[in-house]
């Protein structure tokens, strides 16, 4: 049975091939929300400083969010708060709309990488591994791996974390705006979500930048 310790093994020697250079620690960073047509993006960074906690037969739930169903993601989840190091981070709605989505992506995972670093001893000195093909500008080390959440456990630990923590807070804006499903499609485009819309129109966390709910609030604006 792999253990956390193992796949972070491997994770370091493909950094150094990759990069060329020694690294003691590797910070994974990945993002949810870019497709959602509601609600921030949220981002992630984790660096793993006690894998030995980590359960070993729940290893194999290390892996991209999506592919997990929402008791392994939130059991995970729980596990990864007692063994890493990790920052959260968001861009607005707001942000979104002024910047687009790309740039509020980028934003986020800035952020989450500051917020991080600066919980960081100066020792650990880690390298940031970047889901996707692009990076924010940041002050460490970095490498950009698409599909990083596949085949870097480290980011697909982020992967975990920030669904989990965007998931809980759609669900609290369900509450707030409960015509739209956001408690069960976290503000993807589900048939539900644009029946709402539809219906009941746009809501101060809808991103008008966003084809569908630019034109369902063309819509309701012309019946006003």
């Amino acid at each position: 049975m792999s253990t956390l310790n193992s796949r972070l093994a491997l994770e370091r020697e493909r950094v150094r091939k990759t990069l060329k250079t020694r690294t003691g620690h590797c910070m994974g960073v990945d993002e949810v929300g870019r497709g959602c047509l509601a609600g921030p993006v949220v981002a992630c960074a984790v660096l793993m400083d006690k894998p030995e906690k980590f359960p070993s037969e729940d290893v194999i739930f290390l892996r991209d969010s999506k592919t997990l169903s929402a008791k392994q993601r939130l059991r995970s989840y729980h596990a990864l708060r007692q063994c890493a190091l990790y920052a959260t981070a968001s861009a607005s709605v707001e942000e979104i709309d002024r910047y687009n989505i790309l740039q509020a992506t980028m934003i986020a995972m800035q952020r989450a990488v500051h917020k991080l670093c600066a919980k960081l001893p100066p020792a650990l000195a880690p390298v940031a591994i970047i889901d996707g093909n692009r990076a924010p500008e940041l002050d460490i080390p970095y490498l950009c791996a698409v599909q990083g959440d596949q085949h870097y456990v480290s980011v697909a630990s982020a992967s975990i974390i920030a669904k989990t923590v965007r998931d809980r807070l759609m669900t609290q804006y369900h509450a707030r705006y409960p015509f739209y499903g956001w408690e069960a499609n976290a503000g993807y485009g589900t048939k539900k979500h644009l029946q709402g819309l539809k219906e009941h129109g746009v809501t101060p966390l809808h991103r008008r930048s966003f084809r569908p709910v630019r034109e369902a609030d063309a819509i309701s604006s012309s019946i006003k």
